[in-house]
């Protein structure tokens, strides 16, 4: 077998040692690598590859106190991964960004933490009644917090009015920023919301005071919120007086949504596509259509679907994201709105621990969520329901066993009364849906099924213990991952996971790694790389940013 040898490499330029009491002539490793805002050299000593602070060489240097190097590794701020017009745009200082999860689970305290963080998070409105959305609204204005948020509109195919209340609603309140979830395709009460107010500045320049950030996993649907609004939609808005004809034609030069979350593998909502094919695919669709509609702005494209750990983080910039997004991690913090059982069961979660349920607000399409499988039969009798669903034409063409069967285990009351409770839900929020199921048979069967897919998440965040094995926990692989890379650390406790310390541990050690691959494609060698992303308490990270 053919052997090569070894290249010595020459020296690419000089430097100048960091001064320090008692130094030695090389770091410890892992110490000089977490201080992400400092240059690392690296040396030879005695025949040997040290790692050295210092300062490049420049002429205003003492000549006798600089010394070749052979390998650099640059500083990597926080605030610098990314793209730093995604953070300035947005008003926050680092590109990470708390997903929406339904019926509130991305609470109005899981986005304040993260804005007080100068991150940036979004209130899970989906699920929620409008006026329980706005009492969120209401509790954002009166916490006198000055940071970034935003609120989820998720795409209801089969209550459109429920997009029209919740665009109302968000255009009453001054709500800037949405991160649009679940669309197949655009509606019109979106383009609405994202149309809203357009006009010219003084400089001539277009203003679009209302920003959508789509989360899709679809290039077809990833296409058409990188285009502008369809005229089509432009022309209803302008019929019904929502818009003028300049603004219209205002519309047509921007972008559905500037930002735009590739989901990958992820919990609730998911097409399971892998991350590593899934980004290229749609930052190469990003240039095309920025190439093809030369936008003033330029498109963007983060990630989010397991970003858990700082490695995925980092392969998630290695790769191009914008940002960052994260969602399954952050129902496990002590902020979320969910239960203290369910935090404990998602501690316990490995990679294997889930699977694909049928989805509520999309049950009758087949759609499907991505759900805990330890400890809950959620998606066994979810997906039983579905499967009887398509066999019968109403509930009274059930089989009498399987009813009873239903009435005892799922719904533990008779169908018929599921149903007036429904059809009291349905009178609040969305009368037209009766009308619809007294005409159709089959759709009143699937408005009571949609009962338990509707009550199980509510049972879980409410934590009422007696109806666990009916949990719908949404929850994607990532969680496993996150399990194994904080056990025995500050976070491996259910209880000590707050979301600040969770995201700043992800950032931090997503740029320590990333500084790490600098120094191992230059030579270098760590002793321990397993405690390169050992989580930290936010005073021990910020102690190695002053």
């Amino acid at each position: 077998m053919k052997r090569f040898e070894h290249i010595k490499r020459p020296a690419i330029g000089l430097f100048q040692p960091a001064a320090s009491k008692g130094q030695p002539s090389g770091l410890n490793g892992l110490e000089a690598l977490r201080r992400i805002d400092q240059p690392l050299f690296l040396a030879r000593h005695d025949d040997a590859v040290v790692i050295q602070a210092g300062m490049n060489f420049s002429a205003a240097e003492p000549p006798g106190a600089v010394r070749p190097f052979e390998g650099i590794v640059a500083p990597c701020l926080l605030e610098r991964l990314g793209d730093p017009s995604f953070c300035r745009d947005h008003g926050i200082r680092y590109p990470l960004v708390g997903g929406s999860m339904a019926k509130g689970i991305s609470s109005v305290a899981l986005a304040r933490a993260l804005g007080n963080e100068g991150m940036l998070g979004f209130f899970g409105a989906a699920g929620l009644l409008p006026r329980d959305v706005e009492t969120a609204i209401d509790q954002f204005e009166t916490d006198g917090g000055n940071y970034a948020y935003g609120f989820n509109l998720i795409h209801s195919p089969n209550e459109p009015q429920l997009e029209n209340t919740l665009v109302d609603l968000y255009l009453r309140r001054g709500i800037r920023l949405v991160e649009a979830s679940a669309f197949l395709a655009l509606t019109l009460p979106l383009v609405r919301y994202r149309t809203h107010g357009i006009h010219r500045d003084e400089n001539d320049q277009i203003v679009t005071p209302n920003q959508i950030m789509a989360k899709v996993s679809r290039e077809e649907v990833a296409a058409k919120f990188f285009a502008p609004p369809p005229e089509k939609f432009l022309q209803q808005l302008v019929a019904a007086g929502d818009l003028s004809e300049a603004q219209a034609e205002l519309a047509l030069q921007i972008p559905m949504a500037q930002d735009l979350t590739v989901e990958a593998d992820s919990g609730g909502h998911t097409d399971n596509r892998p991350a590593l094919a899934l980004f290229p695919t749609i930052a190469a669709l990003r240039d095309r259509l920025q190439q093809q509609y030369r936008y003033t702005k330029a498109l963007r494209v983060g990630l989010g679907g397991g970003i858990a750990t700082p490695t995925s983080a980092a392969a998630a910039f290695a790769l191009g994201a914008a940002y960052l997004v994260t969602g399954t991690v952050n129902q496990a913090c002590v902020e979320s709105g969910t239960c203290d059982e369910v935090r404990q069961m998602l501690a316990e979660t490995r990679q294997a621990d889930i699977t694909m349920a049928p989805s509520g607000d999309m049950f009758e399409m087949g759609v499907k969520v991505q759900v805990l499988k330890r400890g809950t039969m959620f998606s066994m009798r979810a997906a039983k329901l579905y499967e009887l669903y398509r066999a019968h034409s109403s509930i009274e063409d059930l089989p009498v066993q399987e009813r009873q069967k239903l009435e005892k285990t799922l719904f533990r009351k008779d169908l018929d009364q599921v149903w007036q409770e429904t059809r009291s839900f349905f009178l609040q929020r969305d009368p037209r849906q009766l009308a619809k199921a007294e005409a159709d048979p089959k759709y009143k069967m699937a408005l009571v099924f949609r009962w338990y897919l509707g009550q199980s998440p509510v049972w879980a965040n409410r934590g009422e213990s007696d109806r666990k094995l009916d949990y719908q926990v949404w929850c994607g692989p990532s969680m496993g991952a996150f399990n194994e890379w904080v056990k025995d650390s500050c976070l491996d406790a259910p209880e000590q996971r707050r979301i600040a310390t969770v995201a700043w541990n992800i950032l931090f050690g997503a740029a320590v790694l990333i500084r790490a691959n600098q120094l191992k494609i230059q030579g270098g060698r760590l002793d321990d790389e397993a405690a390169l992303t050992t989580p930290l308490e936010i005073e021990q990270i910020k102690e190695f940013l002053s």
